[in-house]
């Protein structure tokens, strides 16, 4: 006890003086610090990935309305909503679809709005995350995501703003070409979708792994002789082998009365995506995160309510060509509603007019490729929504094979998703044609349409609604709020 109380004086002789009483802080770090640690460099990450979730406003990919999947579809053949004859539903969508869009629309300046919020926040996710100098593959993962978002406008708008640093002011942020954009975008995901980790699924479930760069950057590839005039089909090409070599494969098709619409192959867009052939999907949870319209917004509400418990919002159609191109055979047929429904509600082919009177009440074949996945209310439900899935790198395969003059490789690409779908294989080797149609089939609501139409030049020519359309809408407006917070900037030609 001696020793004991000798050796406690002794270290009080030691003790510094009570005049420093500043107080340690547990609760704060440094900004280096923090954004280099795994915890802080996904919080980064997550203030980019929010943006993609579709919600109410206008912002996102998709999930809900007035934003970038309004703007993508309905202006292609696949699906609009048109305004009905007792009053309901604006008429911006009955208008995109007849290619009458105007640069002071809302959904235009709602998409381009979403994607500069979105690239803000990518540039400060890089910057926070390469002055902490986390992990290259965060940093890399933080690049790819910019370059989905630039690569996005570019498709939409051409010529656009360009800035990765956020100490610029929006009336001095220069326009580039679309070719100077495309070369940025391929730079970007070129250099950095090696450093990404080849995880699949649980944290990397609707995050960019290696896969789903490499996806991005097949996509880029297919569509650059849009972008700049020169094709990269051999590019898009290996692109996709690489995605490949992730191991992916086609979800299964069976009949399954658990399933959605009965089949296996609805649990592809139903809540939680199957892994197999899912590449980059949307979270999504009705009223916590992102939500899913797409089945509920299709729906006459006493329909809805006889099926689902509540209201539908008789909001999006199929154009009866569209429907019509369709095999009875195929089971992706089983998405359309035509004819007597529960709830007494008649769905009639034929649409006489989108927007003056409007279309009657009941016309108009429905779609429920969503079928809404619980959680779900009257505001949406909790389907995840595919951005990239393998059936899409199949196809691609089959394009470019022929492009690249090998109509027999291509086939068998082609011919695995008719297959799954229960049609039998094409007959001989596949045109170009064979192919469009082939996407049209398989992708139907993905958001993929409007971009494959001005591939395949399709995108001008007169639907059920419409004479051809000038080549100018191949390309949306920048949006007149734009032009006027950047004097700077050049209106697409046409508009």
């Amino acid at each position: 006890m001696k020793k004991i109380m000798i050796l406690s004086c002794l270290s009080l002789i030691f003790l510094p003086s009570c005049t420093d009483v500043e107080e340690k802080v547990y609760d704060k770090y440094a900004a280096t610090e923090f954004y280099n640690s795994l915890e802080g460099a996904d919080v980064a990450l997550a203030g980019v990935y929010s943006k993609i979730g579709g919600n109410w406003g206008g912002v996102g990919y998709a999930g809900a309305d007035n934003g970038w999947y309004d703007l993508n579809t309905m202006a292609s053949d696949e699906q609009v909503i048109p305004h009905r004859n007792t009053g309901d539903w604006q008429l911006d969508f009955a208008r995109l679809h007849l290619h009458q869009w105007l640069p002071t629309d809302g959904i235009i300046g709602n998409t381009w709005n979403w994607l500069y919020n979105a690239i803000f926040s990518a540039n400060l996710a890089i910057e926070q995350l390469e002055n902490a100098k986390a992990a290259p593959a965060k940093i890399a993962e933080a690049k790819v995501l910019r370059a989905f978002f630039y690569y996005l406008l570019m498709d939409d708008f051409g010529n656009v703003p360009f800035f990765t640093e956020n100490n610029v002011t929006v009336d001095k942020i220069p326009q580039i070409s679309r070719k100077e954009l495309y070369d940025f975008v391929v730079k970007e995901l070129t250099e950095n979708l090696d450093k990404l980790p080849t995880t699949k699924g649980g944290e990397f479930y609707g995050r960019f792994n290696r896969w789903a760069g490499y996806a991005l950057l097949a996509k880029v590839y297919l569509n650059a002789e849009v972008y700049t005039g020169t094709p990269k089909w051999k590019e898009c090409l290996n692109a996709c082998e690489q995605v490949t070599a992730g191991g992916f494969t086609l979800h299964g098709a069976t009949a399954n009365a658990s399933s959605p619409l009965g089949n296996q192959y609805y649990e592809l867009f139903g809540d939680v995506l199957p892994e197999d052939e899912t590449i980059l999907a949307i979270f999504a949870k009705v009223n916590v995160v992102s939500r899913n319209i797409y089945g509920i917004r299709s729906l006459n509400g006493p329909h809805a309510l006889a099926i689902l418990g509540f209201s539908g919002w008789n909001g999006t159609i199929v154009p009866k060509s569209y429907y019509q191109k369709f095999n009875d055979a195929d089971i992706r047929k089983k998405q359309f509603l035509s004819g007597q429904q529960p709830g007494g509600v008649n769905y009639s082919l034929e649409v006489t007019s989108l927007d003056n009177p409007g279309a009657d009440r009941n016309a108009g074949v429905r779609n429920l490729k969503f079928y809404p996945a619980l959680p779900m209310d009257g505001g949406g439900a909790s389907n995840d929504f595919p951005i990239y899935r393998y059936a899409d790198i199949l196809l691609m395969k089959a394009e470019c094979n022929l492009r690249l003059g090998d109509a027999t490789v291509a086939k068998t690409f082609i011919d695995a998703t008719r297959k799954r779908a229960g049609l039998a294989a094409l007959a001989s080797n596949p045109s170009l044609e064979d192919i469009y149609n082939e996407r049209g089939f398989e992708l139907s609501w993905e958001g993929h349409r409007r971009q494959d139409m001005i591939r395949f030049n399709t995108f001008l020519l007169a639907n059920d609604f419409r004479g051809a359309s000038q080549n100018h809408r191949k390309l949306f407006p920048i949006p007149t709020s734009a032009l006027n917070a950047n004097t700077g900037l050049k209106q697409n030609s046409g508009y």
